[in-house]
């Protein structure tokens, strides 16, 4: 049968196309779920060497898979590159390499009273078996290599689905991922038309899927199918929230850095900024000064083009529809974006209205929603509206205020005093809420969605058992009576 690699994506909407993308997929499915059923556990050391080799796998190759990632964005900074794709990537194996001896021990668990002292309670984490891994373009490697390196730490095997956006890439991932680790342990797939839809229907142990929430929902009910579960991370409207004493300076800081790295394509960017009316004007300029003297011009190569043709054109239908619409857009640089380059310079809206694009969907680049309030009832209210986002990033010294907002407003992390850290720190889990997913993978949390925690009562030689089974009298009777009554207190 052909690879999935040598299908012709020209009729991928075929029923005979989708056929031979799924029979091809099946096959490696059923080689991994046979190796993993010879060795359903694996070591502690094996489980480190397989971390260890994917760790090489990156580190060995990193100039060549930096050129591809460039390649298939059209341009992507190479700095850029190195902070998102590498050192955390490298940092992340480390961390769990450290814990692993940790989370795979068995966890001693209290045993009920009715049992105790004779009988014992274990919870043991073993492998699900065999992962999905649905992967999206804007981190290629951060992401893949994260989620395997979870997965792998949980002693799995793992079939990873690349994005169409991210051919060069895969193309060369598939090449240099055999020399470092065996095709039943792990194994990268090319997107070249209909193989996302066909992937989430193969009955994997566990799926995870990161990108938009249309696409989340459709993987879910592929993956119900075969009862698979999920963990969807699906982005949303992430809030910064400025409160009125916080230095305004230092948040226009941290929030343009954010907003112009990877030319904002990024799930848990700063969506939009929420900052007191009083402060609008000055938190505009302090935003146009920093991005006017520590961004370079999108000619560089230190800035970041959209991802593709579609992504360049709903930027511009955003700005149109809002400007038709009435929204004031202010262009600190004063440059036009580049449509042959597809690069887009960060840019304001303000005075947005309801009904406007950028108002209701996750705008994934450039450009920076600004809204005022007066109070913080009204933060909570605009941000309760919609779906729960990805990330929330309240700006402010008062850590009453910092609790206050995350009472009241659920999202799936937090990052006080700055944007987008918390998915770096290795310890934290990472996933969304509602709209913005479920699930969590990273760190201890991650480890224990890829496992199957399963718990297990050793029953010991004497039992009580005997004296309470039927017939019930006499003392039987009176014990029962007894033991209801006392639990019910």
């Amino acid at each position: 049968m052909n690879s999935i690699a040598d299908i012709n994506p020209t009729i991928a909407g075929s029923i005979e196309q989708a056929e031979a993308i799924r029979g091809s997929m099946q096959m490696k499915l059923d080689e991994m779920r046979r190796a993993y059923h010879q060795d359903p556990n694996p070591s502690e050391a094996d489980r480190k060497h397989h971390l260890k080799q994917l760790k090489k796998l990156i580190g060995e190759n990193s100039e060549a898979i930096s050129k591809a990632i460039s390649e298939d964005y059209g341009h992507r900074s190479e700095h850029e590159t190195m902070f998102a794709e590498f050192i955390g990537t490298g940092g992340g194996i480390d961390d769990i390499l450290k814990n692993l001896r940790k989370w795979m021990k068995p966890e001693k668990r209290h045993i009920d009273s009715t049992m105790f002292p004779f009988a014992s309670n274990t919870v043991i984490p073993q492998p699900l078996g065999v992962v999905g891994l649905i992967i999206p373009w804007n981190f290629p490697v951060f992401l893949s290599v994260s989620q395997i390196a979870i997965a792998f730490a949980a002693g799995n095997r793992v079939m990873v689905k690349m994005s169409e956006n991210s051919r060069s890439l895969t193309r060369l991932l598939r090449e240099l991922s055999p020399k470092y680790l065996p095709e039943d342990k792990l194994v990268f797939i090319e997107e070249t038309g209909g193989v996302g839809i066909e992937f989430s229907k193969l009955a994997f142990d566990l799926i995870i899927f990161t990108g938009s929430g249309a696409t989340g929902k459709k993987v879910m009910a592929s993956a119900a199918e075969n009862l698979t579960p999920v963990i969807l991370e699906l982005g949303g409207k992430s809030p910064a929230i400025i409160d009125p004493d916080y230095d305004l300076a230092k948040a226009a800081e941290r929030i343009m850095f954010a907003k112009q790295f990877n030319a904002g394509q990024i799930c848990v960017n700063v969506d939009y900024v929420m900052v007191h009316k009083s402060q609008l004007d000055e938190f505009l300029e302090h935003c146009s000064t920093w991005l006017k003297t520590n961004v370079p011009t999108i000619n560089s190569d230190d800035y970041t083009s959209m991802i593709d043709q579609r992504a360049y054109d709903r930027m511009m239908a955003t700005l149109d529809d809002a400007r038709a619409q009435g929204a004031r857009i202010i262009n600190p640089t004063g440059e036009e974006p580049n449509p042959d380059t597809r690069k887009v310079p960060v840019q304001f809206v303000v005075d947005t209205s309801p009904e406007m694009i950028i108002r209701n969907r996750e705008t994934f680049g450039p450009l920076l929603m600004i809204m005022t309030y007066e109070s913080e009832d009204d933060v909570i209210a605009h941000v309760n509206s919609g779906d729960r986002p990805l990330a929330m990033y309240p700006f402010t010294k008062s850590k009453k205020l910092a609790e206050h907002y995350i009472k009241y407003i659920m999202s799936g992390g937090v990052s006080i005093n700055d944007a987008l850290l918390h998915v770096s720190q290795h310890d934290l889990p990472f996933g969304g809420v509602g709209g913005s997913g479920m699930g969590h993978y990273h760190g201890k949390e991650g480890f224990t969605s890829c496992s199957k925690m399963r718990p297990v009562f050793h029953q010991a030689n004497f039992t009580i058992n005997k004296f309470m089974g039927p017939p019930y009298v006499g003392f039987k009777d009176k014990m029962y009576r007894f033991l209801t009554k006392k639990s019910m207190k």
